[in-house]
Parts: structure tokens; C-alpha cells; sequence
């Protein structure tokens, strides 16, 4: 059994992490900072896109430049403001030993993909490890996945994809494989079903229900 992963909202909760750097970004533009309990759905998507919807603007160059405010802080100080959901070290050790093959599979850029995992000891579960670029290539979840399945040779009729958004549940959809939302993030029974989820996944355990085929 091949299973996808997404980072944020499904294997570690960042929420902290983001929203304190796009909160540190609006302020350095000027613009009013909304606070961070309104900013739950920053977390997940793209962050260009994020952005492009706060400051009301397409123009590439503001983007860029608020990614680049993003990042001050995020660096040094925001990515490791996250930490594993419960049960989720557990999950993809049984998962492993079980002989399924685990890849990665985010938005966020793979060098700070592969740091956080690694800061957790969860990148040795992973037979591949797949993210973004910072120049935002393979930002868009649909094309990442379709990467990944090219670069692995896997067959999409016998993968998963476990995200926690919507646009996890479309990337799995639009390539050919099943899809799970993991009810534990930031998006709603709704938002995953609405999404294409066939099946909606309560707790990290329930990732090893699905791979051993005892899920409802």
C-alpha cells in the first residue's frame, strides 16, 4: 500500500507557526492585523494564495515581497513553532512496519519540509520526501502529486492521499488516487467531502484502519 501525506494539519499542527509569521508579515506592510484566531485557514493552502486573498492583490511583486516578510520571521523562528499530532509517531511506525511505503506530500517547501520532520524523528518512516520549491514550483497540490507519482513509479489505483483541506482531497482525486480527510486539522467534515474525501479519517490511528483495509 502506497500512502500520501500532507505536513501541516494532518502529521504536525503549525497553526502558531503560521499565523504569527503572516501576522508579522501584515504589519510590516501596514496593513491591520486581524489576529491569529482568524487566520485558521491560512494554514494548509498556498501561501501565495493566502496572501494574494489578505492584501487584496494579484500583483506579483507585492506577493513576493510579503512572502519574503513571511519567511523573515519563519525562518529563524516560526517553523518550529508546530509540533506532532498525538498518535501520529506511532501511526507511521505501524504503518512502516507493515511494509506500506509512506511519501511526503506538501505545499510547503521541502527544505523546511524535511527540517521539521526531522527535528521530530519522523522523516525515517518516508520512502520519499516531496515538496515544494521555494520559487514556488509545485506550490499547486494537483501538479505535486502528479510529480511525486511520476518520480516514484507508483500506481496511483493503489495509494492513498491523507490531507487535511480540500485541495488534498482534489490533488488525489485529479490523479487517480483515493482520498482521506483527517478530521483532526483545520478543515471541516464539509470542506474534505465537498472535496472529493471517500473517506473521513477521526483520529491518526484510523490511517492503519484504512492501509489494512479495516475501515468501514
Amino acid at each position: 500500500m502506497n500512502i500520501l501525506l500532507d505536513l501541516d494539519g494532518t502529521l504536525v499542527d503549525p497553526e502558531p507557526g503560521i499565523t504569527n509569521c503572516v501576522r508579522h508579515a501584515l504589519r510590516a506592510f501596514g496593513h491591520p492585523d486581524p489576529g491569529a484566531e482568524v487566520l485558521h485557514w491560512t494554514v494548509g493552502p498556498p501561501l501565495r494564495g493566502s496572501f494574494a486573498r489578505l492584501l487584496g492583490t494579484e500583483d506579483g511583486t507585492v506577493l513576493d515581497r510579503a512572502v519574503a516578510l513571511y519567511r523573515e520571521r519563519y525562518i529563524p523562528e516560526g517553523r518550529f513553532e508546530t509540533s506532532p499530532y498525538p498518535g501520529i509517531a506511532e501511526a507511521l511506525a505501524t504503518l512502516q512496519a507493515a511494509g506500506c511505503r509512506l511519501f511526503l506530500a506538501t505545499s510547503k517547501p521541502l527544505v523546511f519540509a524535511r527540517d521539521i520532520l526531522s527535528r521530530f524523528s519522523l522523516a525515517d518512516a518516508f520512502d520519499g520526501l516531496f515538496g515544494s520549491e521555494l520559487d514556488g514550483r509545485l506550490a499547486n497540490k494537483v501538479e505535486l502529486v502528479g510529480h511525486l507519482i511520476g518520480e516514484t513509479g507508483i500506481d496511483p489505483r493503489h495509494a492513498w492521499i491523507v490531507g487535511d483541506r480540500a485541495e488534498d482531497m482534489r490533488a488525489g482525486r485529479a490523479n487517480g488516487l483515493r482520498a482521506a480527510g483527517a478530521l483532526w486539522g483545520y478543515g471541516s467534515p464539509e470542506e474534505l467531502s465537498d472535496g472529493g474525501a471517500s473517506r473521513l479519517l477521526a483520529t491518526p490511528e484510523e490511517i492503519v484502519k484504512l492501509a489494512e483495509g479495516r475501515f468501514p
